[in-house]
């Protein structure tokens, strides 16, 4: 049986994801394989930070993210400090604590290792 792919055409400028901490954190999942691979589902979407309260982030799952627009201050309890840029590709691990801040705002996609929450 053949199985389709999906498209969701344009999604970097049209998607907008919904408030999920704070006044400034937003995050939305795109799609997911839960309903193909529920023992090891994968979900992606769009995290977007502007201006504010720093979100600070224990991983449940290991998750990749990749920066779109915008700059990002990116930090972990380990004392590593990255200034991050379009282009960049960030690995966070499940257990991994993370705070992320932004002197104006930053768009990124993610993709990780867990069923479709938000």
């Amino acid at each position: 049986m053949a199985i389709a792919f999906k498209h969701h055409p344009r999604s970097q400028h049209i998607y907008e994801p919904p408030l999920i901490a704070n006044e400034n954190a937003f995050l939305g999942h795109l799609d997911s394989s839960d309903s193909y691979n529920p023992e090891k589902p994968i979900s992606a979407g769009f995290y977007r930070l502007e201006k504010g309260t720093p979100l600070v982030y224990e991983y449940t799952f290991d998750e990749m993210k990749i920066i779109l627009e915008g700059k990002f201050e990116i930090s972990d309890e380990t004392g590593q400090k990255v200034e991050a840029f379009p282009g960049d590709v960030f690995y966070f691990p499940k257990g991994s604590k993370v705070t992320f801040t932004t002197p104006s705002y930053g768009l990124a996609f993610f993709t990780g290792q867990r069923a479709k929450t938000v």
